[in-house]
């Protein structure tokens, strides 16, 4: 056994979940120690698809996913699909080959430990066969417990070294909740005695909590809203406003601005979450709950912070909160019911062989089956399944957006695909994004995914479009291409739809096995630009 052996056969004796990458001689041997050890492999199309796919398993799955790559460029073909996971704070383990030291002009040789700080990834290193097997427990245990990213690197000269038979690697627990300090639950629990329109925000460190937080803003008379991220935590319950920030409905976004106290609960309170504060009333006060000190206030002042788990801290609120009605009147619960995007009217735009995205985002929440997951890329059509396409519970949305880099779409749909497996996959798409990263329709061929491909395809680059007025436009707009005919080459199903007529192909498709995924070219009409994206542009 050689050191790249051995750090496979470790990974995968620490439970490490499905691994994703492109092989090259780099990788090869520590490839496939990782499956010899029973840990499934996705061979990616690009490096760049496979670390959006280990970033939205990781999400969805709750693993520590691992991405396989060859040194130097395998590793910069995927930077930025690892700088959207680092900033996600996804648990990810990048097992990266990297030139001997001995290699100093080597065509692959880049700082590597360099790449991984600049962009935020913990950078780690195999140094020797004596240490192999500490260096790698390390790595793993940072990104499980700290809920990093965590480049391993791993030089040749190392991996080819003999490495002796190791006893099985020690178990590393998950993190251990942090539990809040008293005096900062009770004063929390007095704001929320004092609050009349108390409405809690959660965001991506309240995945798992609804329980708690359900049961708290139940007796504290708080409703219930979420960031992006989140999305669906709440889905099904009375009193929840769905997404706040940039997708909210005009009922939610109403009702925040009226409260008189908002907590974030593991929710940053972000320029997108607030609507660059426009959300918050100025006579609202703020508190926030994290296990992060250094998160509270981060983005604005804030009343209160409280260092502490989510569902710790939500439960030991609710052992000393009061009963109040607060926000949840017989009125608001009315305004709610009604208020949901997919219930306001708008003006139908469909014509000249286009379909409003409105319209046709309606219709697909209707047609698909509720137990899906919805996956979302970047650009100006990204509110649209945001918004309309509703999400079963908080696995039931993958949104990686926070380097706000189109093209990963494809490659999260992939992953948290893999991840759930008993759901109908959903991407939304625009054709900017799906150019970047069509070659992972082949991948998804290849495993049988029956994954719905959404292109909101206005030809062009349309953020920039809308942003810019009536400045030449000739750089970012193109021929419309034919998305339902380029998967149909891959082996996917296709459907160009232009008006709500075309989606009975939808319907046939759903009704049929569904062994290959369907491409939807969706030829959209001009919004005047997302509602979401004028309100970040006037900022």
């Amino acid at each position: 056994m050689n050191v790249a052996e051995l750090v496979g056969r470790t990974l995968a004796g620490l439970g490490a979940g499905t691994a994703f990458g492109v092989v090259g001689s780099g990788n090869f041997e520590v490839t496939n120690a990782l499956r010899a050890g029973g840990v499934r492999f996705v061979a990616a199309r690009h490096e760049g698809g496979a670390a959006s796919m280990a970033d939205a398993y990781a999400r969805i799955s709750g693993k520590v996913s691992v991405l396989s790559l060859h040194q130097g460029c395998g590793l910069t073909n995927a930077m930025t699909g690892i700088t959207e996971a680092a900033k996600s704070r996804t648990p990810i383990l990048v097992l990266a080959a990297d030139s001997a030291g001995s290699s100093v002009l080597s065509n692959f040789r880049v700082d590597q430990d360099g790449l991984a700080a600049a962009v935020g990834a913990v950078p780690e290193r195999v140094h020797s066969a004596a240490s192999a097997v500490a260096d790698t427990v390390r790595a793993f245990r940072t990104a499980r417990q700290q809920r990093r990213t965590v480049v391993l690197n791993l030089p040749l000269d190392v991996q080819a070294q003999p490495a002796p038979a190791q006893p099985s690697p020690p178990s590393v627990p998950g993190p251990a909740p942090v539990r809040p300090d008293a005096g900062s639950v009770a004063e929390l629990a007095d704001l929320l005695a004092a609050a009349e329109r108390p409405v809690f925000i959660a965001g991506r460190g309240a995945r798992g909590s609804r329980r708690p937080l359900r049961a708290l803003a139940s007796r504290s008379g708080a409703l219930l809203a979420t960031s992006a991220v989140a999305h669906g935590l709440f889905h099904g319950e009375e009193f929840a406003l769905g997404i706040s920030g940039g997708f909210s409905s005009p009922v939610a976004a109403e009702l925040i601005v009226g409260a008189d106290l908002v907590v974030g609960w593991g929710c940053a309170l972000n320029m997108w979450t607030t609507r660059h504060g426009t959300l918050l009333s100025p006579h609202a006060k703020l508190a926030q709950v994290d296990v992060e000190q250094a998160a509270l206030g981060a983005h604005r002042p804030i009343d209160l912070g409280v260092v502490g788990d989510v569902a710790c801290t939500a439960s030991d609120v609710l052992a000393v909160a009061k009963e109040r009605e607060g926000y949840r009147t017989a009125d608001v619960a009315a305004r709610i019911a009604a208020g949901r995007w997919n219930d306001v009217e708008h003006d139908d735009l469909s014509r000249g062989g286009r379909i409003d995205p409105r319209t046709l985002s309606k219709l697909l929440d209707e047609l698909l089956p509720a137990e899906r997951i919805v996956s979302i890329d970047s650009g100006n059509f990204m509110g649209y399944p945001s918004a309309y396409l509703s999400a079963p519970d908080e696995q039931g949305f993958c949104f990686t957006q926070a380097f706000q880099s189109i093209g990963l779409g494809l490659g999260t749909a992939i992953g948290a695909a893999l991840a759930r497996p008993d759901r109908l996959p959903v991407l939304g798409t625009g054709d900017g994004g799906l150019h970047m990263a069509l070659s992972e329709l082949d991948t998804a061929v290849r495993l049988g995914l029956p994954l719905v491909v959404i292109v909101y395809n206005d030809a062009a680059y349309g953020a920039e479009i809308h942003h810019f007025g009536d400045a030449d436009m000739s750089t970012v707009r193109f021929p419309d291409s034919d998305f339902a005919a380029i998967g149909r080459g891959f082996g996917c199903a296709g459907v160009t739809v232009r008006s709500a007529e075309d989606l009975f192909a939808v319907r046939e498709w759903l009704a049929r096995p569904r062994t290959a995924p369907l491409v939807i070219d969706a030829k959209i009409a001009d919004d005047g630009g997302s509602w979401w994206l004028a309100e970040a542009f006037r900022h």
